[in-house]
């Protein structure tokens, strides 16, 4: 049974299935706790402060990207952190989870960046083979 469910979500369509696949993983422990991680790279940085120059108004833009999945959360009533954090999302979500313990990793198969996947690899990918905890990948 899983307890500690990570969702690496980044506001795309794939990253909105995974919540709701981790949901439906969650909802057989009234125990389980969920974990909401949005990656921020640099380039995801400098554009979200050049388009908006108030640092509030850009932490609200960042969780209104998030706000279908909150929605969800909250809809099913469950216990959760929303927690953004900083770098190139494949490794820095790796970091994250592998310190967090968590006993499952849902990720999406794809997100919004996918000039980034095309180059360098996709970041479900990365995830998958460098976490130490289970990962599954929502198409």
């Amino acid at each position: 049974m899983f307890n500690k469910i990570l969702i690496a979500a980044d506001g795309s369509d794939h990253s909105i299935r995974c919540a709701e696949k981790a949901l439906h993983l969650g909802e057989q422990n009234p125990q389980a706790r969920f974990t909401v991680v949005y990656a921020i790279d640099g380039q995801t940085s400098k554009e979200d402060i050049l388009h908006h120059y108030d640092k509030t108004i850009v932490n609200e833009k960042r969780r209104q990207r998030l706000e279908p999945i909150i929605n969800l959360l909250e809809q099913k009533g469950v216990t959760y952190v929303v927690e953004f954090i900083h770098g190139e999302p494949g490794p820095a979500i790796v970091e994250f989870a592998n310190k967090g313990e968590y006993d499952l990793i849902v990720v999406g198969s794809r997100g919004l960046n996918a000039l980034q996947e095309m180059v360098l690899g996709s970041v479900s990918h990365k995830i998958a083979k460098r976490v130490l905890a289970p990962v599954m990948i929502v198409k």
